[in-house]
């Protein structure tokens, strides 16, 4: 292939799914549409019976895209304006719906011309050579793209520029020549980005039962409570997943959201989906080996997160008592799964002290959120003036947790268990501590934004919550 300068009367045709931007906007476009109406899910199959351009059109017909806040390859953006200044055309040729095509153009302002899925024609592969040939013909095009859907028009180009390239475009770019974009390769890290492997912290709520039990000895409460937090944590990545697919609009928008593995498009939607099923069947694995009430709550906590992100996480406080749920969950299946009683003022602590912290989560999101006064955050129910409300409110939750705390602390349960209660009494002041502490730094605009990780991962927290087990552990073991 002619591999000299292009800055000449012909044309350079770019590919738009996987090339110019890193995604797909089928797959993308497919979960803004589920988001809007979860329901269409089962008009899809019937869409694609009549073929993927029927889909496509049927899909880009109900809903409209961002252009704006796309991943776009920057690399081959300043090439294509290079190219442009220098007088050549660019043109786009892609499978995605004109609609959403021409969106693209007119956002970028470097196309002389659309080639998109209109009708019933689906502009990939064969077609879409055929269509270019019949524009410029054999040899009369360069062609920019990325997938073994572009091979046939690559064949028929002049010369080719193959960017972030999958296995079967870079054997043709190794045998064939034309130049190469390459893409940053996915790290274990951006896999565990994706897990969001951090949050798995949080299911160690699951020992809460056992260790208040004293059962912590056993090897069999052990196995149990480790293979439930598998189960959950495998569960909790499927459900991070595919809450993503959800959101890539939003988290493309978000200052640090945007740089998480689908939004940033390091990572594609069908290896998340891949994920997701592989996710599934370690979660249900491993829940068959504990009782059926294990399963029940599992089953519960999945409906609920599908449902949080689907719905909940856009209604003004329902989702904070949500998240509080959520939470408190994760201790019922600790429970479940070691078959120890679960008591109300374990349950009443708990609902209080993870709503304080939820309302931490949203407050934060508020204060670092650009509004006007009446706007809503994105994906939020919330304003910009209910700022004070939400961190009073989250303040009384946490004094509300201490409350009850010290109440169990002075209950008759507590002087069955321990034989000197007053041992576990600084407890009431350490949670005061830790959540005290955490509305603090929120107001002053030093919290993240996802409070319970920050509790984990600060040392100050850390030393209160190792002086608190070492309380109850002393109470346990003098006599």
């Amino acid at each position: 292939m002619d591999t000299r300068s292009h800055h000449d009367a012909i044309p350079l045709a770019v590919d738009l799914d996987g090339t110019l931007i890193a995604g797909d906007l089928l797959w993308e476009s497919l979960f803004v549409l589920l988001r809007k109406n979860p329901l269409l899910v089962f008009m899809v199959p019937l869409w694609l019976l009549r073929g993927p351009a029927a889909l496509k059109q049927a899909i880009a017909a109900r809903i409209d895209i961002d252009a704006a806040s796309l991943p776009y390859r920057e690399e081959l953006i300043e090439r294509l304006r290079g190219e442009r200044a220098a007088g050549r055309r660019i043109v786009l040729a892609t499978g995605s719906p004109r609609k959403f095509a021409e969106a693209v153009a007119a956002h970028l302002g470097l196309f002389e011309s659309v080639f998109a899925t209109e009708g019933s024609e689906n502009l990939t592969s064969g077609r879409k050579r055929a269509t270019l040939v019949a524009a410029y013909g054999d040899g009369g095009f360069d062609y920019a793209g990325n997938s073994r859907h572009d091979l046939k028009v690559f064949d028929a180009a002049r010369h080719a520029l193959v960017v972030a390239p999958d296995r079967r475009a870079a054997r043709w770019q190794a045998a064939h020549g034309g130049d190469l974009i390459a893409a940053p390769r996915a790290s274990l890290r951006t896999v565990l980005k994706m897990l969001r492997a951090h949050q798995w912290l949080k299911n160690t709520l699951i020992v809460v039962p056992m260790v208040l039990a004293h059962d912590y000895f056993q090897p069999g409460m052990l196995a149990a409570c480790l293979l439930a937090f598998i189960s959950f944590s495998a569960m909790a990545s499927a459900i991070y997943i595919v809450n993503d697919f959800f959101d890539l609009a939003l988290d493309r928008r978000h200052p640090t959201k945007r740089n998480r593995p689908f939004a940033s498009g390091v990572l594609s939607i069908p290896f998340g989906m891949a994920s997701v099923a592989v996710l599934l069947a370690i979660s249900v694995a491993a829940a068959l080996f504990l009782p059926w009430e294990f399963g029940a709550v599992l089953a519960g906590y999945f409906v609920a997160t599908t449902a949080y992100s689907l719905a909940v996480k856009r209604m003004l406080l329902i989702d904070v008592l949500t998240l509080a749920w959520l939470y408190t969950v994760r201790i019922l299946a600790g429970a479940a799964a070691t078959g120890v009683d679960v008591s109300f003022w374990l349950l009443a602590f708990s609902i209080f002290f993870f709503l304080s912290l939820a309302l931490v989560k949203r407050y934060v999101e508020l204060r670092s959120t650009e509004l006007v006064p009446g706007e809503r955050i994105a994906g939020r129910g919330y304003r910009v003036e209910d700022q004070e409300v939400i961190a009073q409110a989250g303040m009384a939750a946490a004094f509300s947790a201490t409350l009850v705390l010290a109440l169990y602390i002075d209950s008759a349960a507590v002087r069955e268990l321990y034989s000197h209660p007053w041992m576990v009494w600084p407890l009431a002041p350490v949670v005061l501590y830790l959540t005290m502490r955490v509305w603090i730094l929120a107001r002053r605009g030093e919290m993240d934004e996802d409070p319970v990780v920050f509790i984990i991962r600060d040392w100050r927290s850390q030393i209160m919550v190792a002086a608190g087990a070492a309380m109850l552990l002393a109470a346990v073991l003098v006599p």
